[in-house]
């Protein structure tokens, strides 16, 4: 009988790291794929993304609605109890052998909870990072300490998820997923995403994504319009610029952005999502990609693109050396925009590794023998 693998996604980044892993268990005969969609992929606001799932050919299993139209942290812990009354129901009909979660989300976070409870295994990749800017790290930790199978996307997040009290047979170095798109994705050319975009792309440009901070002293708005005042300064080169994630604070970024758009049409394009292929198109030609997405330190170093962070939403997270960290203020980004057009990014090495995590993960699904009852794992040596 095929071992039924549940997996969650909740937004369109994710569930692109996502693709190569649901291609790889929907073709395995040995596995039955149980898809479950929720957040921001079933939100009009954030691009209804549920329908490239679609489009992709995944049979979506369940559905779960759980977002509420808001931009605080009581709309977040509410989104949160929507999602686990939801689950719960979902987990239940399913019965999955194993749930696989992705990142450091509060929905995945959700997701963790109703399924340790119900007795499923988690799977949890991308476990043991640090991103000290963000709640997105204490989500992190909690998860993985609902979860039974890790996989890691380097040999020091793997110490780190061992250092947590999990037992080292259970951590597994797999490298970073998204990577897995480098040789297995067929990308388009300059002028296919120009047509693919509906964009005239005449001049170089930037690959622009910012995202709420949610636990340092950066105020979403004024960071904002700091990115926005910077990148006034390099006028000779157009702007594609994605829309926040649903997190506190996000829709006064998308509101400010969408405004930036409307007032430079032949300059700026916004964009709800770009969807894979379309993203790693545009971050392959770009003259670089600013802003706080995990995807410029993990993804955006393979292409040989220079990438400038802003602020501390990443902060702690092993970065290659075309990662440049900045400020959140229009001076020190328009610094590091400047020193990025003028650097090699071409020697870059990507700690995250070079793809195949994918069927690295399925043995590890494959392999799996569950005991619900997982002993604290200390250290050697550890004082008690």
């Amino acid at each position: 009988m095929a071992k039924k693998v549940a997996v969650f996604t909740a937004t369109r980044a994710e569930y692109g790291l996502l693709y190569w892993l649901l291609h790889d268990i929907k073709a395995d005969a040995g596995l039955q794929l149980q898809l479950i969609v929720s957040g921001s992929h079933l939100s009009p606001e954030f691009g209804n993304t549920y329908q490239q799932i679609d489009k992709d050919g995944f049979d979506i299993t369940e559905k779960i609605e759980m977002l509420l139209s808001s931009d605080s942290s009581v709309g977040t812990v509410k989104s949160m109890g929507l999602a686990l009354i939801g689950l719960a129901d979902s987990l239940s009909r399913l019965k999955p052998d194993v749930l696989v979660l992705l990142g450091d989300r509060f929905e995945t976070l959700a997701a963790a909870q109703a399924a340790m409870l119900m007795k499923i295994p988690v799977l949890h990749i991308h476990g043991g990072e640090i991103t000290e800017g963000a709640t997105d790290d204490a989500i992190r930790h909690a998860i993985t300490k609902l979860s039974y199978l890790h996989a890691t996307s380097t040999e020091t997040y793997r110490q780190r998820v061992i250092q947590l009290g999990e037992a080292p047979e259970r951590v597994h170095n797999v490298g970073a997923i998204g990577l897995d798109h480098l040789s297995r994705s067929k990308l388009l050319s300059l002028p296919q995403l120009a047509e693919a975009l509906s964009f005239k792309l005449q001049q170089p440009y930037f690959v622009v994504t910012y995202h709420p901070v949610t636990l340092a002293d950066e105020p979403p708005l004024a960071s904002f319009d700091a990115l926005l005042n910077a990148l006034d300064q390099f006028k000779d080169h157009q702007i594609i610029l994605t829309y926040p994630n649903a997190d506190e604070g996000g829709r006064q970024i998308i509101q400010r952005l969408q405004h930036y758009a409307a007032a430079q049409p032949t300059r700026v394009l916004a964009i709800k999502s770009l969807g894979q292929q379309r993203y790693l198109s545009a971050v392959k030609h770009a003259a670089a990609v600013i802003g706080n997405s995990s995807s410029g330190i993990i993804e955006v170093p393979a292409f040989n693109v220079p990438t400038v962070n802003i602020g501390s939403r990443q902060q702690g997270r092993l970065a290659a050396a075309s990662v440049l960290h900045c400020r959140a203020d229009t001076e020190a980004i328009q610094h590091g925009i400047a020193t990025a057009l003028n650097s090699t990014a071409d020697s870059a090495t990507n700690p995250y590794g070079q793809g195949n995590t994918s069927g690295k993960i399925i043995q590890l699904i494959k392999q799996l023998q569950f005991d619900p009852v997982k002993p604290f794992y200390d250290l050697p040596g550890a004082a008690l």
